[in-house]
This record gives structure tokens, sequence and C-alpha cells, in this order.
């Protein structure tokens, strides 16, 4: 039985919000004791004359904290702790065991069994409160986590549905991107072109492609944009309509001459063109590396400039490769920024590739592969063709990788002169 307790005792500690409790005990006598006790303290009890009748309770109500006896006709309180543990709960409700019994091995049944606490019997106030306000503190603290557990779920249900949203307008960005190279394959009579482009992600800020520049010359290029991405994939769409086929009237590289005729600017030009176009008109964070090349399909006369971009090479009919460029500063980062051209010439069967950095800085256990690595590749794939050597590149860079997914996008352009016949 509770102790005796002061009469004005009901005015301390009061729960500040109403806490459940459930009061089980086949005692009326004890029953009514404990909740004039606990109602006293501020407590909402419920009470239940047997173990059978708590549980009904439980199924249909929440209780923050349960009081149950230990010996009791019938279902006992340990049987009833167990039952009680195994019903669909939201919350926690702390329990505590009313016993005459002081064996360890008995005490330890009962924690095993899901009772959090004990008292014994005759119950003592000044126990039986702090009992209640360690339990008070245990369901508040579950309370707090249950919801900030929900909480955390709802939030991450937002997050995903947005994912889910930004991964379809990726996917979508992905086909409008892959639009910007219309022909992965071009056949200039006099030489022919092959395309490949693979992003890391779902949009990437690799470009490459060609245009006619008049009956018998093109330009071919190659374009890495700085960083991943909607924003990298946004300036190479941007970049593709400047030097695009379609639209020569707006391409950036192309200018009429005094009879009106197309001509073209030469390398250098169209590469401060570009510069001074980022500086003063785009005017973003971003930069990108460029090789752009105007060839003379009959002659095979090359005119080429590289800024910032992996060097582009030429896979001799011979098996010999040779490096062109002189570097040269990215697009983009420096006003005023000197290009220059550089010249070659292509001999039928010649083959040059204007490659991205995703390319000569692909990573492997031994080290980036490089511009040494891409040349001893492409010596070694000299009697391939067109797509076949294109495809075969790409798995020599997965050999290389070791397997891994390649952390950069990778582009490569080929072109194969062929020369008048």
């Amino acid at each position: 039985m509770p102790s005796p307790t002061k009469a004005d005792d009901s005015s301390l500690d009061a729960p500040a919000s109403p806490v459940r409790v459930l009061v089980v005990d086949d005692s009326r006598a004890q029953r009514r004791i404990l909740t004039m006790q606990l109602e006293r303290w501020g407590y909402l009890v419920t009470e239940a004359e047997s173990g059978e009748a708590a549980l009904e309770f439980c199924r249909s109500e929440k209780f923050d904290i349960v009081l149950s006896d230990w010996v009791m006709t019938g279902m006992t309180g340990l049987e009833f702790c167990q039952a009680f543990r195994a019903l669909p709960h939201e919350s926690y409700g702390y329990f505590i065991l009313l016993t005459s019994k002081s064996e360890k091995a008995e005490v330890a049944d009962g924690l095993e069994n899901g009772a959090d606490d004990f008292l014994s019997k005759p119950v003592n106030s000044d126990e039986l409160r702090a009992r209640l306000r360690a339990g008070q503190r245990i369901v508040s603290m579950q309370n707090e986590l249950i919801f900030k557990n929900q909480l955390v779920s709802t939030t991450l249900g937002q997050i995903q549905k947005l994912y889910d949203s930004l991964d379809r307008d990726l996917i979508e960005a992905r086909k409008l991107q892959q639009s910007l190279v219309r022909d992965r394959y071009i056949d200039f009579g006099l030489g022919k072109a092959w395309l490949m482009i693979q992003p890391s992600g779902h949009v990437g800020g690799d470009l490459a492609g060609s245009f006619i520049i008049d009956e018998r010359r093109i330009a071919l290029f190659s374009v890495d944009v700085s960083g991943h991405g909607v924003a990298s994939a946004m300036m190479t769409a941007r970049l593709a309509g400047l030097l695009s086929s379609g639209a020569p009237d707006q391409n950036i590289a192309l200018t009429l001459t005094s009879e009106g005729a197309r001509d073209a600017f030469p390398p250098d030009e169209v590469a401060t063109r570009l510069n001074r176009m980022m500086l003063e008109d785009v005017q973003v964070e971003q930069y990108f590396t460029l090789a752009y090349a105007e060839i003379d399909l009959i002659s095979g006369e090359l005119h080429l400039v590289q800024a910032g971009h992996p060097h582009p090479l030429i896979l001799r009919r011979t098996g010999a490769v040779d490096r062109l460029g002189n570097g040269g500063m990215p697009i983009g980062l420096i006003p005023g920024a000197d290009y220059q051209t550089v010249s070659s010439v292509l001999l039928p069967g010649d083959r040059l590739f204007l490659v991205s950095d995703g390319v000569t800085e692909c990573p492997g256990p031994t080290g980036d592969l490089g511009e040494e690595g891409l040349a001893k590749i492409l010596r070694g794939s000299a009697g391939l063709q067109g797509n076949e050597l294109l495809e075969s590149l790409m798995w020599d860079l997965s050999d290389h990788t070791g397997g891994q997914d390649f952390p950069d996008d990778v582009s490569c352009l080929l072109f194969e002169y062929t020369g008048p016949v």
C-alpha cells in the first residue's frame, strides 16, 4: 500500500500535460489507493481489474506508463507484460511491475520479458513518484525520437519525390543533349568523321562536331566545359549553336567574303572570338577547353588551334603518331589570351583524333592514361577503321580503369582523310 502523504503534495511536480497511466491489480482496494495517489499528482488514470482486461484497454488506447501487480488471478503481471510488448505500438509504454518478490532471478526474469522497472510492495509514495518521473523522462525521449524519425522519414520521402522529378528531367535533358550531336558519322567525300561521346552522368560538358565551311574546307571541333551536370550541359548547348552547321549565319567561326561567299575566321581568331564572348557577353564562372581544326579536303592542309585541350593526335598511315598544338589557355579565363594556329598536312590514310581530357586523364592502377598511353593504344589499333576503332578505344579505356566507371565525360572525334582519288 502507498505510504501516507502530506495533504499539500498534490500541488508538487504535477506533469505539464496529462500523462496516461494504466493501473492493473485484481485487488479493487489496491487499485483505488494507487489511483487516488496518481490523480492527486495530476496523472490521468485508467483502472483494470485483470491482465486480460488491461490487454483489451491497450489494444484500443495508448498509455504512457503501466503499473501492474505481478501476482494476479488468471493472467499474471509478467504474462501481461509479455503480451503488452507484443502489441503494435507507435509510441513506447513504460512498464512497472509491483511485486513482493525480491529474488534476483525473478527480477532478471521480469526485465527479460519487457518490464522497465520494479516497485516493492507495499509501495513507498516517494519512491513511486521518483519511478514515475523516470518513466516520464524515458517516454518523453522516446516520443521525441519517434517524432524526429517520422520527420526524417517524411523529409526523406519529399526528397525522394524531388529526386525522382529531377531524375526524370535529367533523362529528358540527356535526350536533348544527345540531339545536339545528330550525326555520329559524316561522309565528306574526301574524308569521313566519327563521333563518340559518353557522359559520366545524365548530362555532361563534352561536345564534338563538325561543319562545312565551303566546297573544299570543313571544320572539326572538340569542347570540354568545366564542371559537370546541368550547368555544363547548358553551356555545351549554347556552344553547339555557335558552332552549328544548321545555322551558318549564327556560327561564330563563319564569315563572308567581300563577294558574299562563305568563309571562316582562322582557328586562332575563332578561339579569340569565343574567349571574348565568354568574358564580355556570357559572364559566367565557367570556362572550356577547345581543339578546333580547319581541313582542306583537296590538299589535306590542316590548320588547328589548341586552347587548353589535350593535344590532337594524327595517326599516320605508316603507324606513327604525331602530336599537334602548343597548349594555349582555356577559353573564358583570361581577357586578351593569345592563341596560335599550328599547321600540318594530312595524307590519304592519315587519321586525326580530337579527344577530351576524360580520355587522357582516365585513371588506372598505374596512374592516368596520358597522351603517351593514348598514342600507344592508337598504334596498337591502327588496323581498325572508323567506329570499330572508337569502340576499341573505349574497351581499352575500360581495361585501363580496371572495369570501373569513367569519373569524367569521355569524348572523341575521329577524322579519316582519304583525299582525292
